[in-house]
């Protein structure tokens, strides 16, 4: 698709590991002490950070999770669906989009502590959104399971798991 070329080479994406394409655009010159975090984090955090993100609707943006909370942006595309379990098995999905009136909303946030995947929802489409972290990102509380590891602890999940894991 001739957008997604022109979206990953004016904003400079690069590949994911999670799937996608992505660019960070902001973080924070100030940080968060250790101190002041939960114990969930080692180190320093900067206060929040954010990049662009881009999906095809020929990938995902495989289970993973970090311990902020995600805020999601809708920019421009197709709707993109995230889907969200909790640590005790609990799942919700948001849609992304800017058809309103059809329930899409232009932005969402995962807890931290949940797993999350995404997917563009319209065939030969793509999604372009923004994601908002608080504290900060580190790939140091980023998470990417196996698929044995996830249908271990959500077996009730299993056709959603399989579908948007990749190892």
């Amino acid at each position: 698709m001739k957008e997604v070329e022109e979206l990953i080479q004016r904003f400079g994406l690069q590949p994911h590991p999670e799937g996608g394409f992505f660019k960070e655009t902001y973080r924070s010159e100030g940080e968060i002490l250790e101190s002041s975090l939960s114990e969930d984090y080692e180190g320093e955090r900067n206060y929040s950070t954010c990049i662009y993100f881009l999906l095809t609707s020929d990938t995902f943006s495989a289970f993973h999770k970090i311990n902020q909370d995600e805020i999601w942006h809708f920019y421009s595309g197709g709707p993109l669906r995230i889907h969200s379990i909790s640590e005790e098995g609990a799942y919700t999905s948001y849609e992304l989009g800017n058809d309103f009136q059809s329930g899409f909303v232009p932005q969402a946030i995962v807890p931290g502590g949940n797993w999350f995947a995404a997917e563009t929802l319209d065939p030969d489409s793509y999604s372009f959104v923004g994601c908002t972290v608080a504290p900060g990102f580190d790939f140091e509380d980023f998470v990417l399971p196996s698929q044995k590891e996830l249908l271990e602890k959500f077996p009730i999940h299993e056709q959603l798991i399989r579908r948007l894991t990749r190892i």
